[in-house]
């Protein structure tokens, strides 16, 4: 399958979500399958799992399910790419748009960026650390910046999931 011949993942989002997750763009394999996550080296699923986030370890197969733990899964980009670096200034200008329409029409409590350069892309803020953001780029919506669970990305798994288990503390603190 090449770039030109896919099409754009479908989004799994809904209103009232406790966390929507936000990737840079579809792989080319999730958008051949028409899964959210389904790169062979992706762990996302594992990531989820190991944090604390499901209580059971999903699969891109069972990407629906999100929904039944209020969590839901787009992208800042819908055009599918071998890598995030092949994105153009242009579509993460139109991503950044498209994305703030979803965030006010289905106002999750958190937006969970997966990939520091999402977050820096959507917001404009070049310095960020991860985790719970000092400001909301939507009133409202906490922003939460968690690691790329990409298999390009070189950080050791277990500081991954060390990151997303504070989102899992972070919604059991907004739960309380």
């Amino acid at each position: 399958m090449n770039e030109t011949d896919s099409q754009p993942l479908k989004d799994i989002v809904e209103q009232g979500l406790k966390v929507l997750f936000i990737g840079y763009n579809p792989g080319l394999r999730s958008a051949e399958k028409g899964h959210h996550y389904a790169g062979n080296s992706n762990r996302f699923w594992d990531i989820l799992y190991k944090s604390g986030l499901t209580p059971d370890k999903l699969n891109y197969l069972r990407d629906k399910e999100l929904i039944n733990y209020g969590y839901g899964s787009t992208n800042i980009i819908d055009r599918p790419s071998k890598s995030a670096s092949e994105l153009t200034n242009d579509e993460y200008k139109q991503g950044r748009l498209e994305l703030l329409k979803k965030l006010e029409k289905y106002r999750p409590a958190v937006a969970c960026y997966v990939g520091i350069g999402v977050y820096q892309a959507f917001s404009g803020i070049r310095k960020v650390t991860w985790g719970l953001q000092p400001d909301q780029v939507v009133e409202g919506i906490l922003d939460f910046v968690a690691p790329s669970t990409s298999g390009l990305n070189r950080m050791p798994i277990i500081q991954q999931v060390e990151i997303y288990a504070q989102l899992r503390k972070l919604l059991d603190e907004i739960n309380q």
